[in-house]
């Protein structure tokens, strides 16, 4: 019996999904699992959950694997395909373009599809340039992770913030080349020059980036003496990030183009939005809850109390007979919400306190009311 899982519970869909269904689940999930998305120990883990849900995309895009699997499961597909023959024909390409817009390189999916046999230089942009140059095109720099502590208050208003990020840049003595200024480059022996090396592993044939030039098809004679050929140096550069109105915790901003240098481009650089506690509120999206108590006496005869708000502090009616633990409104005193107009509530908790030790008077009152209402 067959140790896999069944494919559509891999990919988190029915039975009856259409093709949009099964691409648009599967794409969720690689951007989920892509290795750069993952703290450093899990990166294994996540390459193996990328290679299945990728096996069972492959099959289930396909008409006839997806019959043919439905019908006998997972040893019919193993006994008709071989393991490179698996995916044949999947379009991985079109589910892939766009990534750069979730801060995602393509080069570590290249590595992954290396392992299955999927040629990600067969189509979208990497095949128009690679028909037109004869190269493979060269890696963006890798996307970098900053946490930044934000308070409720700046979270309110919006504000700016000082960064300071490690990160590699590209060389300020040979601009990036690698090569000392006034020599020349030469093609890289290992490419000879185009840029990309062919890989096999005895069933079928990839191209790959060239790992001594990256992708750039030359090298230099001499190297600099600043950067020792890498074309990048270790710095620590200090950045101001616009907090906007809204955040949340786990809010992640990008700064397109701030993180580490490459071979083509710079990466892009994320700041992930850390809330600090308030002594007040407690956020809930973008409602703000805070407690207040009142009297016994004002809970039973109603009320006007001053409530504290983002702006400062409100007058709000307390009606007569209010329950303790009852929940009042008060409408567009929240938070601002991250990517609308709209304004979050500030949901008032009322807590009535009873008293702890009555006079003499006080209780004979209070026996009279206990008469009056019983009666």
């Amino acid at each position: 019996m067959s140790s896999k899982r069944d494919y559509y519970e891999t990919l988190g869909v029915k039975k009856n999904a259409t093709h949009e269904d099964l691409k648009k689940a599967y794409r969720e999930l690689a951007l989920r699992y892509h290795p750069d998305r993952v703290p450093a120990e899990k990166k294994k883990e996540a390459e193996n959950t990328f290679k299945e849900i990728s096996e069972a995309y492959a099959v289930l895009a396909d008409p006839q694997k997806r019959a043919l699997y439905d019908q006998q499961g997972h040893s019919g597909i193993d006994q008709k395909y071989a393991y490179e023959d698996l995916y044949k024909g999947t379009d991985f390409n079109t589910i892939f373009e766009g990534l750069g817009d979730y801060g995602l390189g393509g080069g570590y999916f290249e590595d992954i599809f290396g392992d299955l046999g999927v040629d990600l230089l067969g189509g979208n942009g990497r095949r128009r340039q690679q028909e037109s140059t004869g190269r493979v095109a060269p890696p963006r720099g890798r996307d970098l992770e900053v946490a930044v502590s934000v308070s409720l208050e700046e979270s309110y208003r919006g504000t700016e913030k000082t960064i300071a990020v490690p990160r590699y840049d590209t060389c300020p003595v040979c601009k990036g080349s690698g090569a000392k200024p006034g020599t020349d480059m030469t093609a890289c022996p290992d490419c000879r020059g185009s840029g990309k090396k062919v890989v096999s592993n005895g069933i079928f044939q990839m191209a790959q980036i060239c790992p001594r030039c990256g992708g750039a098809g030359k090298i230099a004679q001499t190297p600099c003496d600043e950067c020792h050929e890498e074309g990048r140096v270790r710095v620590t550069r200090t950045l101001t990030v616009t907090i906007p109105p809204g955040v949340d915790n786990g809010s992640r901003l990008r700064m397109k183009g701030e993180g580490e240098a490459g071979t083509a481009a710079h990466g892009d650089l994320f700041v992930v939005v850390e809330m600090l506690p308030h002594r007040t509120f407690e956020r809930k999206s973008s409602d703000l809850l805070v407690e207040i108590t009142v009297s016994m006496s004002r809970a039973i005869l109603g009320t006007e109390v001053r409530v504290p708000t983002m702006d400062g502090g409100v007058m709000m009616k307390i009606p007569a007979g209010i329950q303790s633990g009852s929940t009042l409104r008060l409408r567009g005193k929240g938070m601002p919400e991250l990517r609308s107009k709209g304004v979050g509530d500030e949901l008032v908790k009322v807590r009535v306190q009873m008293p702890r030790h009555l006079t003499p008077r006080q209780r004979e009152l209070m026996e009279e009311f206990e008469k009056s209402a019983v009666g």
